[in-house]
């Protein structure tokens, strides 16, 4: 047998004791995330939402901000190529309890985000 041939069974055999050696890493136990309150803000971002949540997504949040007492707040959901702008306008032309909305001003995402005006708690909800 051959040096060099060798020397690579004696790294192979090495190898191989190292690894039989070797012990797996301790199992660890899963993370425990506890459930919390997550504070509502005035501005909701919808970029995290499937397509098929947005719906009931804007419409828990919307109820959520009246029950806060809030009077606008912001809805972004991103420029790209305005299907999700027309979902959210179409949900918020649609919602009682929207007065008004529109485009934000470009310093607070331009069409890239609705601010909507909400209906005072006090008032009630249109008919």
């Amino acid at each position: 047998m051959s040096p060099t041939l060798l020397v690579v069974v004696f790294a192979i055999l090495v190898g191989l004791a190292f690894l039989a050696q070797r012990r797996p890493p301790p199992k660890r136990a899963p993370l425990e995330i506890e459930p919390g309150v997550v504070p509502l803000e005035d501005e909701i971002d919808l970029h995290g939402f499937q397509p098929k949540e947005i719906p009931d997504v804007v419409e828990s949040y919307l109820e959520a901000a009246l029950e806060a007492g809030m009077r606008q707040v912001r809805l972004v959901h991103g420029k790209g190529k305005g299907v999700q702008r027309a979902r959210v306008r179409e949900l918020l032309a649609a919602h009682p309890d929207v007065v008004a909305f529109g485009d934000a001003p470009a310093h607070r995402g331009g069409w890239g985000a609705q601010l909507v005006e909400l209906r005072p708690k006090d008032e009630g909800r249109a008919q």
